[in-house]
């Protein structure tokens, strides 16, 4: 079975936002047509009203009374006011409720609601059905006689027909240009998405024109200000993509060059062993292939001590650090190595911190950092030195401070600084050495935000030795890119 039937499909921005937009745009063109629909009825109904209303009026005027006889008399030139048209019927009725007496017009026309409360001479109209045609009808209570009680009720009712042709007209006029105007703004939704995100193309061409080690930062000026984010996240990956790079590009450098000498070294030897016959002399070439051998062992360790403190150390795990039972675990395992270069190795402090004294830290990078302090104070001390290993701790302040002081040679004030750059020796040592000891000790230190200070650790003139102190802040953790 392919594994690319489980691969989620990929999601086109483009089309999601055109979906959308477009989405609502088609649902509510409906919604807006059947409203226009109940606006256009009501619009169309308006001036018929007015016109029934107008025409009971005048009808009105033609209901008289005599010796408190109601009669409907209409003149000749007003019957075109109950004249029909071809699309329209109207109907009309004058009646005496009271006496339940027809006085003119329809006999079947039907009555107002037996709730409803006469009010003489105002208009009302209403929705009915007169011989099964659908009405409307206008209607008013008269007083025409003495008695104010008997009112006389006036209805004139008319067909909707033409009420239904200006709303389909209306309709008309509204739903012809809106089918122009949808997919017109359909199209314009689509070139104004076009447009929206040819950024992102001409970001995307800019991108893939760049040549494989081109890692400056992406131009942000052209940027849309939504797209800024995600523009700076990528140059911040950029930028630690080239110092990762960088750093790589100088470890192969300094590996090389470190490495060419006793590399070279062992090859003269391998030569001269081989052209040699006296016993003696091979196995004094062989001595000088072990040492040789040994110290470019030490140098790829350090080499590869230091790309780890330089790369990877700020992304490794962190943990709950005891500095005192870190230390005399270190020292504890260098002892072997001293009491071999005939140094007196020795550790000076608390077993194990105190509660508040417990920071965050690296192991590795801290075990690393120990151990290069005290292998270079064993180095540099030579037969008969002593190296001390301290872990003080301020109770007020919290802070730990690690020292490891040694009676060698020391470093001249005004090299210090120097020396914890890769590869920089102090002068006037006759030690061998890669320079890198102290540069992985200042490195991891600032990792874990710690100073680093060098003093003299001693008066004599000639041995005045070294103190390294690394300065630990109250609950220091390892910085973070």
């Amino acid at each position: 079975m392919s594994f690319g039937l489980f691969q989620r499909e990929q999601r086109s921005l483009f089309g999601e936002i055109l979906d959308w937009m477009l989405t609502p745009l088609l649902l509510l063109w409906p919604l807006s047509l059947a409203l226009t629909w109940f606006v256009a009825q009501g619009i169309a109904s308006k001036p018929f009203d007015r016109a029934l209303e107008f025409n009971l009026l005048a009808l009105t005027q033609f209901v008289v009374a005599h010796d408190n006889v109601v009669s409907f008399r209409l003149a000749p030139q007003a019957r075109d006011l109950l004249r029909a048209d071809d699309s329209d019927l109207v109907y009309y009725q004058v009646l005496d409720p009271r006496s339940h007496l027809l006085i003119s017009g329809e006999g079947d026309f039907p009555l107002p609601q037996d709730n409803e409360t006469p009010e003489p001479g105002r208009v009302m109209l209403r929705n009915d059905t007169v011989r099964g045609d659908e009405v409307r009808v206008a209607y008013a209570w008269l007083s025409r006689t003495s008695d104010p009680r008997h009112l006389v009720l006036m209805q004139v009712a008319e067909t909707k027909g033409k009420r239904s042709t200006l709303a389909t007209e209306i309709i008309k006029g509204v739903m012809v240009p809106q089918f122009v105007i949808l997919p017109l703004a359909v199209l314009l939704v689509w070139l104004a998405l076009v447009r929206g995100i040819r950024p992102l193309n001409e970001l995307e061409q800019r991108i893939r024109a760049r040549k494989p080690d081109d890692l400056s930062p992406i131009e942000e000026s052209f940027i849309p200000q939504e797209v800024a984010p995600l523009v700076s996240s990528i140059n911040d990956l950029l930028t630690r993509l080239k110092a990762s790079l960088t750093t790589q590009k100088r470890f192969l450098a300094d590996a090389a060059h470190q490495l060419k000498t006793p590399l070279a070294g062992l090859r003269m030897q391998a030569e001269l062993a081989q052209r040699e016959s006296d016993p003696q002399e091979i196995r004094g070439s062989l001595q000088q292939i072990a040492r040789a051998s040994t110290r470019a062992t030490h140098t790829v360790n350090q080499l590869l001590a230091l790309a780890r403190a330089e790369t990877t150390g700020r992304t490794l795990p962190t943990a709950q650090i005891d500095l005192a039972r870190l230390v005399t675990g270190v020292v504890r395992d260098s002892v072997p190595r001293a009491l071999e270069h005939g140094v007196d190795l020795g550790y000076d402090g608390p077993d194990m911190m105190p509660p508040n004294g417990i920071m965050d830290g690296n192991p590795t990078l801290l075990q690393e950092m120990v151990r290069n302090l005290v292998d270079n104070a064993v180095h540099y001390s030579g037969k008969g030195g002593v190296v001390t290993a301290h872990v003080l701790f301020d109770r007020f302040s919290g802070v730990q401070i690690l020292q490891v002081e040694d009676n060698g040679p020391g470093i001249p004030e005004n090299e210090r600084e120097l020396v914890l750059q890769p590869f920089y020796r102090a002068l006037g040592t006759n030690v061998d050495g890669s320079g890198l000891g102290l540069a992985i000790v200042h490195e991891i230190a600032q990792q874990h935000g710690a100073t680093v200070h060098m003093e003299d650790a001693h008066n004599n003139p000639t041995h005045r030795g070294l103190r390294v102190s690394v300065r630990f802040a109250p609950k220091a953790h390892p910085s973070e890119d």
